[in-house]
């Protein structure tokens, strides 16, 4: 039998809020992407999130891999606002 994709049955899962979001269990299907800017760089990952933002992603996420990545967020945050 060679059904295609779109006729697949879809798995039955357990939504998951993330945000203002829901991601799972029957909810629409959210657009969303990941940067690939060095998260050091506060101003250039808020500028790549931006534009993702603006091209319809719905939820960005960044790479937190570093202790400064991580002190980065905040910055990154308040160039969003």
């Amino acid at each position: 039998m060679n059904r295609s994709i779109l006729q697949a049955p879809r798995h039955t899962s357990i939504g998951v809020p993330v945000g203002p979001y829901r991601i799972g269990g029957g909810a629409p299907i959210l657009v969303q992407s990941m940067t690939n800017t060095d998260t050091e760089d506060a101003e250039g990952t808020a500028a790549q999130v931006r534009s993702l933002a603006e091209a319809g992603s719905e939820l960005v996420r960044i790479t937190v891999n570093t202790p400064a990545a991580a002190a980065a967020v905040p910055h990154i945050r308040e160039r969003l606002d």
